[in-house]
This record gives C-alpha cells, sequence and structure tokens, in this order.
C-alpha cells in the first residue's frame, strides 16, 4: 500500500482517530499523526550516527500512562537509564491516547515529537498508513532478535502482512467476573462460572433477587469485538481488513445479532442492568454487591479484588460464547510502541534498544505486577515476584489461560481499520438503541454498519493502493 502525500492526506485520515477510550485498564486513548519523511527508505533507520559517540542518545517517549501506571512507567525508564551509558530516555505523560496522537500531528513538521510513541490498539491500521513510522521489524531483523520468546497470541495482533510494525507494551483482554458468595446462595456452583450464553443468562435468572441482578456490562464497543472473536466471526470484510483493506463492516451478522439479541433480552427480562457506557459505574455496582456478574479488562482485576476485600470473594471466569460457536478466542487490547522515522537514525536506534529493555522477562514481571497488565515475554512467569502476585492473585490464573486457549485465526487477530474509534463510537450508539428499546438488535446493527461502511469508504480514499 502506498500513501498519498502525507501533507494532504493525513488530517483526512486523522478525523477517524478521535475521541475513544482504550480498551485496557480504563485508560483512554491518543490521536492524530501527521508522516513526514515518509520517503526515507526504513532500512536506512539503524545505520550509526553520525554524533559524537561520549554524548547519550535522548529518546524521548510520549505515552498515556497515569497515575499508579505512569509511576511504573517511570520506574522502567529510570532503571534502563541507570543501565547503560549510551541512550537516556525521557518520558512524557501526554494525555490521552487520542490527545497523544493529536499532539504527534502537531508536531511533526517542526520535528519537535518523539522518536517512540504509545498508541492504542486499534490505532494500528491508522500508524501504519501514516508511512510516519519505522517497523519493528527493521530493527528485528538487523538484530536477528528472537520473537519466539514472545507471547505468540499478543505479537499476532500488531502482524500486518507478516510484518510486526510495533511492539506490544501494555496489554489485556476481558474476562467475566463475578460474586461467588452470591452464586453460593443462589445454588449455583461457585467454582464454575458460566461459560455459554444460554448459561449466563440461566445464572442472571437465579441469580436477580433481594433487589440485586445477576449482572451489568457496560455498552462498550471493545465487549462486542471481543464476542466476535469468541465466536470465531470476523467484524471486516477482506479477513478482518487484514488480507486487504476493509471495505464492509459485519456488525450486523449473525455474531453480532446473536449477541446483542441475549443481551437485550437480559436487560429485558430484568436480570441485567443497563449501567450505560462506563465501566467505572459496573465496577463500582460489582463491588457494592448489586450486581452479580460483569465484564471488565484483565487489568482491572487487583482492583476488582481489592474492592471486594472482606465483603465478598470474586471468581473469574473465560467470556462467555454462544454454545456451539466456532472456535475463537480473545483480542488483545492495550497498546503498542512505536519507532517514528522522522527522528535521526541513532534516536531511532535508542528506541529499540529501550523496546528491548522493556520486553526482557524481569522489566515485564515488574510492568505486570503493577500495572495487572500482560506479560508479553513468557519467561516472565518465572520471575519470583509473578509467582507472588498469583499466589495473591489466584483469579489472573483465567486470563492467562484464557489467552493461551485462544485459537489463532483472523478473527482472534483482530480487525484493523482506519476509521476503529468512530467504528466503536457507532457500535455503542446502536447497542444503545437496542438495550433502550428504540430499535431491534438487527436494525439497530445494520444502521451501525452502514455508517461504518461509509466510513472505512472515506478513509480508503485517502490511500492508494
Amino acid at each position: 500500500m502506498k500513501l498519498l502525500n502525507a501533507k494532504t492526506t493525513l488530517p483526512l485520515v486523522l478525523s477517524g482517530m478521535m475521541a475513544l477510550t482504550a480498551a485496557c485498564g480504563g485508560t483512554t486513548a491518543p490521536s492524530g499523526g501527521t508522516a513526514t519523511n515518509s520517503e526515507k527508505p526504513a532500512a536506512d533507520s539503524t545505520k550509526k550516527d553520525a554524533a559524537p559517540t561520549n554524548q547519550p542518545v535522548k529518546v524521548v517517549w510520549w505515552h498515556s500512562m497515569g497515575g499508579e501506571l505512569g509511576k511504573a512507567a517511570d520506574k522502567l525508564v529510570s532503571d534502563f537509564n541507570t543501565s547503560q551509558k549510551n541512550v537516556v530516555v525521557e518520558a512524557v505523560f501526554q494525555g490521552t491516547y487520542d490527545e497523544s496522537l493529536n499532539k504527534m500531528k502537531a508536531s511533526m513538521d517542526s520535528k519537535s515529537g518523539p522518536a517512540l510513541i504509545q498508541v492504542y490498539e486499534i490505532g494500528s491500521r491508522f500508524m501504519i498508513d501514516s508511512k510516519a513510522i519505522t517497523p519493528v521489524q527493521t530493527f528485528i531483523d538487523k538484530d536477528k532478535y528472537d520473537v519466539s520468546s514472545l507471547e505468540e497470541n499478543i505479537l499476532n495482533y500488531y502482524r500486518v502482512d507478516g510484518k510486526l510494525y510495533s511492539m506490544p507494551f501494555n496489554t489485556s483482554n476481558p474476562i467475566l467476573y463475578y460474586n461467588k458468595d452470591m452464586f453460593k446462595a443462589a445454588g449455583l456452583d461457585p467454582e464454575k462460572p458460566p461459560a455459554t450464553y444460554e448459561e449466563l443468562a440461566d445464572a442472571a435468572k437465579k441469580l436477580t433477587k433481594d433487589g440485586k441482578a445477576g449482572g451489568s456490562f457496560a455498552i462498550y464497543g471493545w465487549f462486542m469485538e471481543q464476542f466476535f472473536a469468541n465466536q470465531g466471526a470476523e467484524l471486516l470484510n477482506n479477513g478482518n481488513g487484514r488480507t486487504s483493506l476493509a471495505t464492509e463492516s459485519l456488525l450486523a451478522g449473525d455474531a453480532g445479532v446473536k449477541t446483542l439479541t441475549w443481551w437485550k433480552q437480559m436487560v429485558d427480562d430484568k436480570t441485567m442492568l443497563n449501567l450505560g457506557r462506563k465501566t467505572d459505574d459496573t465496577k463500582k455496582a460489582f463491588a457494592a454487591g448489586q450486581i452479580a456478574m460483569t465484564l471488565d479488562s484483565t487489568a482491572s482485576l487487583r482492583g476488582i479484588v481489592n474492592s471486594a476485600e472482606g465483603k465478598f470473594q470474586v471468581g473469574t471466569g473465560f467470556l462467555p460464547k454462544p454454545s456451539g460457536a466456532k472456535d475463537g478466542g480473545v483480542i488483545v487490547g492495550g497498546a503498542s510502541l512505536y519507532i517514528l522515522n522522522n527522528r535521526s537514525e541513532a534516536e531511532q536506534q535508542g528506541a529499540w534498544e529501550f523496546i528491548k529493555f522493556l520486553a526482557d522477562a524481569k522489566q515485564q514481571a515488574y510492568w505486570h505486577v503493577n500495572t495487572g497488565y500482560f506479560p508479553i515475554t513468557k519467561k516472565a512467569y518465572d520471575e519470583q515476584i509473578v509467582k507472588d502476585n498469583l499466589t495473591k492473585y489466584p483469579q489472573f490464573q483465567t486470563a492467562v489461560d484464557q489467552l493461551h486457549a485462544t485459537k489463532m485465526n483472523l478473527a482472534t487477530q483482530g480487525a484493523v481499520m482506519g476509521v476503529f474509534p468512530e467504528a466503536r463510537q457507532l457500535t455503542e450508539g446502536a447497542i444503545e438503541e437496542a438495550l433502550n428499546g428504540k430499535k431491534q438488535p438487527k436494525e439497530a446493527l445494520e444502521g451501525a454498519a452502514k455508517e461504518i461502511s461509509g466510513k472505512i469508504g472515506t478513509y480508503n480514499k485517502t490511500v492508494s493502493k
């Protein structure tokens, strides 16, 4: 794929990258990006720089990890800077993922932006099309870096056309959380969470009593994407946008209609509450014992378990799917790290050295324990702090098992499109319409799919094959 003139093309492309939360841990996302230097051969990016060798190379890293996540990121940066003398990383928090990408766009012409940027997973198609990056595959090939040490199901999302464009950093997927005490009181086996749509609907009925509801799922587009993948169903045509550019949304297909019909029926039966779009609201209701089941990111696990401490036991289960569904699994959420190609070759190489440091088992173990995100490196599970953390939070084993049980195919690899944030918002609008009784599930999804397909078409006109 070849991008049209970057300065005229990217403002059009950027319209699809606005205002949406990231699919992980409640952190919101960046938006925007302008490519310059797009004609520079990627292979040149790893040549040695002519800068004086006695001066460390400064690498600016823009990220969207706030609060406790930001503190954990800062610790990793500090550890890297003290581990060697050739590169100094400066981490700069840039707000949500959308805000960070908008700032990247504004910085490109002046080259005042970062060498490394964290971008949410649904920005992948845009970042590739922007031509603003040097794929990490370039550095992997040059170093003969062994990616077999990394989790294949995580790498799989960020591979497009067999090439790894970015390195995964913070990774999560959704799991079912349930109140074991309420399960016992309802005569349900607290060690056997519902695995299918049918089992969950039946459990929700039994759990709904004494002013408490069986559950609540936030109206979150990420959940619908996951329900598709768990049925082995693709969200977009053309192999989920991976065999060639997607041109059509498949949101109104059987997987979508089946899922929304099931969801709406539970809301209509008053066994499932509709608490709106914010996962914070479903978390609060769960912690208060008002609902027995909910869906949330694995990155929220520690917070959810801690909020229930002294009140009830939290159980975890795989994301449910219809009985008889095809092989599938979950799609990774979160964000990855991109190296920008308008920075010097020395800065790009320095960014790569930092990326390799972050992927090391020791760093991944620290990151996982202090944030709840998955380690991307398999050997991190051998680190004692990870073993200790699993002892304290055994519920996380569910997340690990679910990741490893996921069947790799185009559905679980995840959809890629340049207007993903807008598509996710339209999906949420359709779910709302159905749950609020304004439209039937199929009608609501068909309307959203038509709008998404239109936006995909507009986006595709900004790139030439």
